[in-house]
């Protein structure tokens, strides 16, 4: 169920080091904000507060933080550079304006009306024109340079994103909240995009823009450019204190944001658990809590962003007003022309744009820093299952599997979930694997395709270490079976075809894998895909959602038959079947598959009977390996686990859990859903 943590206190928040701005998604699942939280609000009197780890890049500069992009940048750079040139040329003929009508003032216009040569008028205010064309011509090939390239450099860095979570292992993703995954390839990437074309070059045309504006006003306008000049002072304190206070908060609302996410991703996933246990107001209360922290976030955000911008437009107009008393004085006693007060004035207009625009700039760049550090945060991850470095070349898996001396353990873990099992897979064979609960035969499940490694011990392939082959190669050859299935918002043919490769290396022509589909659909008895509007090609909804949980099973079995593997691992696949459906999958399996090595997760009496033989876990190791039979006759232990299995079975049965006959209608529901 969705759960809301206390609100960070405000003051606290503003006064953090930058080096505190905001920890979070440190990677345990659960709330990101909490860390963040956690080390912005107090703990009580006499308790300090808890110093969690600051997240990826916040010991580092922004500028440093930033220039982590540049790999990511440098194909781009030509036509980012063209348009940051293009940004000062456009800034750059704004400031020549005022230089124009100077002496236009001092020319023309001081000689008096009557004698004034009206065609003397023209050549300015042509160059006027022409100058005021040209900043707007800047602007437009400013932005037709940077939309290309910058969304190129968000496209590049979402991919590389997207690889890097595809390629780290299973572990990672049971710690990450998939809200706090999809926040940051998502939302902060696109923050990124908006900071490369506008933010950056505005940023840096608004620095450009100030110091080529003041020298000119220090060169030009004596004391009122010195005048002018002392105003920065407190522009300048006020945007440092600004940027420290804005990154805590930007981090902050951008965690609670991938929270949100989270949450909604979750109601949505578990909303028939929500209505049939009548808990949609709740997860309502608690969402609109989380809701609300974000808001007041936001405030917070805004407020600070709107007390800057009112410092930033509030000093430059009050340094005017004294610079035009001073003005008026110096221009009464001769000191400076009418027209230097006129082009200071108008020059110091130019300046006060980009001054006013700092603190939205400003704002943005801290925003990109922010979305930097979460973007690294996950890409700098290290992988712990990595392909060697010098794999072993093997050719078609025979399909013999050995576990020697197997330890693993999970990294939280005081004590191995296995430790010291030996079990050999002879080729051809199905072993059935039976434990009691918590025995660890999912986890030992996972080590023959490699999707977690052994912490100790060998997991042999054909005699060769599977740490010493390619994971492609490993999974190419291992195909598995999960009790809780997992299907694609795509079509029945996409989902059951998933492990035949269309192209690359192992392609299989466009017959063979038709062949494959119906051969698969047939011998996991999913028959029922024919009632479905398009059949095979009916887009199944989200998680396959749409289908019941017999029928998923079905699928996600016909997945693994599909991609015809060496060694099948089944983790309990049938478990929503009923048992003549269970046998007649299990029988046509036998002769489809003949001579592929199979290991099943038994949890039903009848899928170890059907075994060629038992392997028994207890304790992380396994005790016994033998036939149904002999087993029954000589291990105790294997006796209890039969007896509970069994409870289960008929427990199970009598609440109509089974798909299949016995339990009637659920392939009909589902199907007349469909229709």
């Amino acid at each position: 169920m969705p759960h809301t943590t206390s609100r960070p206190s405000a003051s606290s928040a503003e006064t953090s080091d930058s080096s505190d701005a905001g920890a979070a998604a440190r990677g345990p699942r659960g709330s990101a904000r909490g860390a963040t939280e956690s080390a912005l609000r107090p703990e009580g009197p006499g308790a300090p507060p808890a110093a969690p780890p600051p997240p990826v890049g916040s010991e580092q500069s922004t500028w440093s933080s930033l220039r982590r992009l540049y790999p990511y940048v440098r194909p781009a750079l030509p036509r980012l550079v063209a348009g940051l040139f293009s940004a000062l040329g456009a800034g750059l003929a704004a400031l020549a304006i005022p230089r124009v009508l100077q002496a236009l003032v001092e020319g023309p216009l001081a000689q008096g009306v009557e004698s004034r040569d009206l065609g003397a008028l023209v050549v300015p205010v042509l160059l006027v024109l022409v100058l005021g064309l040209a900043e707007a011509g800047f602007v437009l090939l400013r932005r037709n340079l940077v939309m290309y390239p910058g969304t190129r450099v968000e496209a590049q860095m979402r991919m590389v994103l997207f690889r890097h979570l595809q390629d780290l292992p299973a572990a990672f993703h049971d710690r990450w909240p998939g809200g706090q995954l999809l926040s940051r390839i998502m939302g902060d990437l696109g923050l990124l995009r908006r900071w490369l074309v506008f933010g950056v070059l505005q940023l840096v045309v608004s620095i450009v823009t100030i110091v080529v504006g003041v020298a000119i006003l220090l060169t030009t306008a004596g004391w009122l450019g010195l005048v002018y000049l002392a105003g920065a002072v407190p522009v300048a304190v006020i945007a440092f204190r600004f940027s420290r206070r804005y990154r805590v908060i930007a981090r902050l609302s951008q965690d609670q944001s991938g929270d949100l996410a989270t949450t909604v991703e979750e109601s949505v996933h578990g909303i028939r658990v929500l209505k049939a246990f009548g808990r949609g107001r709740d997860a309502l209360h608690s969402f609109t809590g989380q809701a609300e922290e974000l808001r007041r976030t936001e405030i917070r955000k805004a407020g600070n962003q709107a007390t800057v911008t009112m410092s930033l437009q509030m000093i430059p107009e009050i340094t005017l007003a004294v610079c035009l008393v001073l003005g008026s004085v110096l221009a009464a006693q001769g000191e400076i022309t009418l027209g230097n007060l006129v082009a200071f004035f108008l020059t110091a207009a130019v300046i006060n744009g980009p001054v006013v625009d700092l603190g939205m700039t400003l704002s943005m760049t801290l925003n990109a820093r922010t979305a930097v550090d979460r973007f690294f945060e996950v890409v700098e991850t290290p992988n712990e299952l990595t392909d060697p470095d010098d794999p072993v070349e093997v050719g078609p898996s025979q399909g013999h599997v050995e576990l020697r001396d197997v330890t693993y353990a999970f990294s939280d873990a005081a004590e191995p979930q296995l430790a010291g099992v030996d079990l050999e897979l002879p080729v051809g064979t199905t072993t059935a694997l039976v434990g009691l609960t918590g025995s660890g035969k999912s986890t030992l499940a996972m080590l023959v395709p490699r999707i977690a490694d052994v912490t100790g011990g060998q997991v042999l392939l054909d005699g060769v270490d599977v740490r010493r082959m390619r994971r492609t190669d490993v999974r190419r050859a291992v195909a598995v079976a999960f009790e809780d299935p997992t299907l694609f918002s795509a079509s029945v043919r996409d989902n059951v075809l998933l492990g035949v490769p269309e192209r690359g290396p192992g392609a299989v022509p466009e017959a063979e894998r038709e062949r494959r589909l119906h051969e698969a659909i047939e011998v996991a008895q999913a028959g029922f895909v024919a009632d479905l509007p398009a059949g095979v090609d009916t887009r199944i909804g989200e998680e396959g959602l749409s289908l019941s949980g017999g029928q998923r099973q079905r699928l996600a079995l016909a997945r693994a038959i599909a991609a015809r593997p060496a060694v099948l691992v089944l983790d309990d696949p049938l478990s929503a079947l009923d048992v003549a459906t269970e046998e007649a999958v299990t029988g046509r399996l036998r002769q489809v598959l003949a001579g592929t090595t199979t290991l099943v997760i038994a949890h039903r009496p009848s899928t170890v009977a059907l075994a060629d033989r038992v392997a028994v876990l207890q304790d992380g190791r396994i005790t016994a390996v033998g036939t149904h039979a002999d087993l029954l006759a000589t291990d105790p232990h294997y006796r209890y686990v039969i007896s509970n299995l069994e409870e289960d079975w008929v427990q199970a049965a009598g609440d109509g859990d089974l798909d299949g006959e016995p339990t009637g209608s659920d392939d009909d529901e589902t199907t007349e859903d469909h229709r």
